[in-house]
C-alpha cells in the first residue's frame, strides 16, 4: 500500500532530468486530450456575448416570466453537462476512453450548428442542453486518459492541461465574440445585429465553435486509446506500444502492464467491489471526496467573477461598456496563473497548494464581503429608475485588489487541482465512474451558484453571496486538511488505499 508521505522515484522535485521523446510524447498526447477542456473554457463563456442578442431577436423579455427564460437558457447547458459527465463516466469503460472524446465532439459540433439557426428560445435551449452534454463528456475524459497515459512523476504538470485548456477557451471565446461584435459596426447591442449571409452576430458566435469541436474530433480519432482500457479488452501489445512511446526509458512498459493487470484480476475477484458503493450500499468514502472537492470548486464562486464580474466593476467607478476589458483583464490573470499550478504541482504537492489556496480566496472573498457593507446606490445615468450601487474610493480599490487575487488564488491552486485529484485519486476498477460522478456533481454546483447568485443579490447586496463563498473556501481548507490524502508521485496502480497523513497526528482512511 502506498502512503502520501513515500518520496516518489523520479518526482520532479529532484535532480533536472533532461527532456527526452518519451515526456514529449506523454505531453503531446496530454495536450490532443485537454482539448476537451478548451471546448468546456469555449462553451462556458460564448453564451455570455451571445445572450443579448437572442434575447432581442426572440423578445424574450416580451414573454412572462421572460426574466427566467433567458436565465434558463444560459444555465440549461450546466444540466446538460451534468448528464454528459455522469453518462460519460460509465461509456469510457464500455467504450474506450477516445471513442467518447469523439463521442463530445460530435456533440459539441452539431449543437454549435443547430444553436446558430435556432429559430425560437425552446429549440434554442435544447440545443444548448445537448452542447451542455458534449461538454460534459469532454470534462469527464480529458482528466482520466491524461492521468492514465502519464507518468507518475509529471501527472500532476500534465493534468494541470485540463484546467490550462478551459482558461484559455474561456479567453479564445470572449475574444471572438468582442471581434464579431466590432464586425458589425454596431454599437447597441452588436450580437443581435446582421453580419454576413444574413446571420446576426450572435449565430455567428456559437457558429465559431464548430472550429474546436472539429479539432477535438480529429484528435480523437488520431490518438491512442488508454493502456489500462487496452489491457481491461486483452490488447496487451497496443497497451505495450502506448506505454513504451511514454514511460522513461528507467521503466519497463511490461511491468506496468503486469500492474495493471493484477489490479483488474482483483476487480473481477472482488467484483462487488466494482461498484462505487461499499457493503452498507453507501458511497465509497473515496467518492465523496471526489464529489465534495467538485463542490467546494464552485462553491467558492468563482463563476460568480466570470459571469457577473459587471456588478464588482461598476461598483468601484468603471463604465459598464468597457465589460469585455474587465473579463479579458480577468480571463489573462487566470491564464497566467494557471502556469504557478503547473510549475509547482509536481514539486510542492496538491495538499499544501490547495491549502494555501483556501486560506487566500477565503481572505480575498472575506475583503470583498466587507467592503460591500459601505456600499451606496446612486441613480443610474443610463437607465432611467434604475440605481447603481457604488463603493466608496478605498474601499473600492480593496475589493477591485481582492476579487483579482481571489482569481489568482483559484487560478493556482483549486482550478486545476481539482481536475488533477479527480483523475488520480480514484482507484482503478472505478475511476471513470466516480469521475463522471464527482464531475456531475461539480456542474449541478455550478448551475446551483450561477442561477442563485442573481436573488441573493437583488435581495441582499453582494455582501451576503461573498460572505457565503468566503465560508466555503474556509470550510474547503479543513476539507482538504483532514480528508484529501496526498497522490504525488504515486502510481495509479498504488492508488488502493492511500490514506491522508496529517503531520504524524493520524491518519484518515481515503478509499
Amino acid at each position: 500500500m502506498s502512503h502520501a508521505s513515500g518520496s516518489p522515484q523520479g518526482a520532479a522535485g529532484g535532480s533536472a532530468v533532461p527532456p527526452n521523446p518519451h515526456k514529449n510524447k506523454a505531453i503531446a498526447l496530454a495536450t490532443a486530450a485537454a482539448v476537451g477542456g478548451f471546448l468546456f473554457g469555449f462553451d462556458s463563456s460564448v453564451i455570455n456575448g451571445a445572450v443579448e442578442g437572442f434575447t432581442e431577436d426572440f423578445q424574450i423579455l416580451d414573454m412572462s416570466a421572460g426574466s427566467f427564460i433567458k436565465a434558463f437558457v444560459v444555465a440549461v447547458a450546466l444540466l446538460g453537462c451534468a448528464l454528459g459527465a455522469w453518462v460519460g463516466g460509465k461509456l469510457a469503460d464500455l467504450w474506450g476512453r477516445t471513442r467518447v472524446m469523439f463521442l463530445g465532439a460530435v456533440l459539441f459540433f452539431l449543437s454549435s450548428i443547430l444553436s446558430a439557426f435556432a429559430f425560437g428560445v425552446w429549440d434554442l435551449a435544447l440545443w444548448r442542453f445537448m452542447a451542455g452534454i458534449g461538454i460534459g463528456v469532454a470534462s469527464v475524459i480529458a482528466p482520466a486518459y491524461i492521468a492514465e497515459i502519464a507518468p507518475a512523476a509529471i501527472r500532476g504538470r500534465l493534468g494541470s492541461l485540463q484546467q490550462l485548456a478551459i482558461v484559455l477557451g474561456i479567453f479564445a471565446a470572449l475574444l471572438s465574440d468582442q471581434l464579431l461584435a466590432i464586425a458589425t459596426g454596431v454599437e447597441e447591442n452588436p450580437s443581435s445585429a446582421e453580419l454576413w449571409f444574413g446571420l446576426e452576430a450572435w449565430r455567428w458566435m456559437f457558429l465559431v465553435a464548430v472550429i474546436p469541436a472539429v479539432v477535438y474530433g480529429i484528435l480523437a480519432l488520431r490518438i491512442p486509446e488508454s493502456p489500462r482500457y487496452l489491457v481491461s479488452i486483452r490488447k496487451e501489445d497496443e497497451a505495450r506500444k502506448v506505454l513504451a512511446d511514454v514511460l522513461p526509458p528507467d521503466e519497463d512498459p511490461q511491468e506496468r502492464i503486469d500492474q495493471i493487470k493484477k489490479t483488474i484480476a482483483e476487480d473481477k475477484e472482488h467484483a462487488q467491489h466494482a461498484s462505487l458503493r461499499g457493503p452498507g450500499g453507501k458511497l465509497l468514502p473515496v467518492v465523496w471526496v471526489g464529489i465534495l472537492l467538485s463542490v467546494f470548486q464552485q462553491f467558492v464562486g468563482i463563476n460568480v467573477i466570470f459571469y457577473y464580474s459587471n456588478t464588482l466593476w461598476q461598483a468601484v467607478g468603471f463604465d459598464a461598456s468597457d465589460s469585455f476589458t474587465y473579463s479579458t483583464i480577468t480571463s489573462v490573470t487566470n491564464v497566467v496563473v494557471t502556469f504557478i499550478a503547473i510549475a509547482l504541482i509536481d514539486k510542492v504537492g496538491r495538499r499544501p497548494l490547495l491549502l494555501v489556496g483556501s486560506v487566500g480566496m477565503a481572505l480575498t472573498l472575506g475583503i470583498m464581503a466587507l467592503a460591500f457593507t459601505q456600499s451606496f446606490e446612486v441613480p443610474d445615468p443610463a437607465n432611467a429608475g434604475e440605481m447603481l450601487t457604488q463603493l466608496p474610493d478605498t474601499w473600492g480599490v480593496a475589493a477591485l485588489i481582492s476579487a483579482n487575487l481571489f482569481v489568482v488564488f483559484f487560478g493556482a491552486t483549486w482550478g486545476p487541482l481539482v481536475w488533477v485529484l479527480l483523475g488520480e485519486i480514484f482507484p482503478n476498477r472505478i475511476r471513470a465512474a466516480a469521475l463522471g460522478l464527482a464531475a456531475a456533481a461539480q456542474w449541478i454546483a455550478n448551475f446551483i451558484i450561477t442561477i442563485t447568485f442573481p436573488p441573493l443579490l437583488d435581495t441582499f447586496g453582494a455582501t451576503i453571496p461573498y460572505l457565503l463563498y468566503a465560508i466555503f473556501a474556509a470550510l474547503s481548507f479543513f476539507f482538504v486538511l483532514w480528508k484529501v490524502p496526498e497522490t504525488k508521485g504515486i502510481q495509479l496502480e498504488d492508488m488502493e488505499g492511500v490514506k491522508v497523513e496529517r503531520n504524524r497526528r493520524g491518519t484518515a482512511t481515503a478509499s
